[in-house]
């Protein structure tokens, strides 16, 4: 089984990215699970996300804590199926929506006890651009989804990727670039 992570800003194009890296698998006759977070099929999924909609400190912490209940439900579940590909969309990179310092705290705890791989690609796109997406696709947004906490959330995000073994890709670029990129690292891998 080979692990992989798809991470990055809202907006970055992750869950593009990770269809069409399903597509690409499938296509190689490869099995393939895909797990995004917040999940929608669970309780801690769906509480991490009604939290993103509220304002303020205790819903910014519920929406933290649920999400990373999400994520190590999620570990549990797929550890013992069997496929070839297992790829996560949304990971290690919660821990950036946390305040500083426990950010990186939580980053590195979690980074010690959960699967990480070394096919774990950050999307990294300007936060202008984040928002300009997400204004364009969404009829309401969540609380990370301003300009300002896009900004905030990228620098820390940035430093915890560069800090570890993400490959950071720019994700400001047509998808199929995007796609090429994570692919021929993926092959070199086969």
């Amino acid at each position: 089984m080979v692990f992989m992570v798809i991470d990055g800003l809202d907006a970055s194009g992750k869950s593009t990215q990770a269809a069409r890296l399903c597509n690409f698998l499938k296509t190689r006759r490869k099995t393939v699970y895909l797990r995004i977070h917040p999940s929608k099929d669970n309780f801690l999924g769906v509480k991490a996300k009604q939290f993103l909609y509220l304002k303020g400190k205790g819903a910014h912490l519920a929406s933290a804590l649920f999400y990373m209940l999400d994520v190590i439900r999620s570990i549990l579940l797929y550890s013992w199926r069997r496929y070839d590909y297992v790829i996560f969309v949304r990971y290690l990179m919660g821990t950036a929506y946390l305040p500083s310092p426990l950010d990186m705290i939580a980053y590195h705890f979690f980074a010690c006890i959960v699967p990480t791989s070394d096919l774990m690609f950050f999307l990294d796109v300007p936060p202008t651009e984040a928002e300009r997406r997400i204004r364009q696709t969404r009829s309401e947004t969540e609380m990370f989804e301003s300009l300002e906490e896009l900004k905030r959330i990228r620098r820390k995000a940035l430093c915890l990727a560069s800090a570890d073994k993400w490959r950071i890709l720019d994700a400001n670029r047509p998808a199929e670039d995007v796609e090429r990129d994570i692919t021929k690292v993926l092959q070199l891998s086969f």
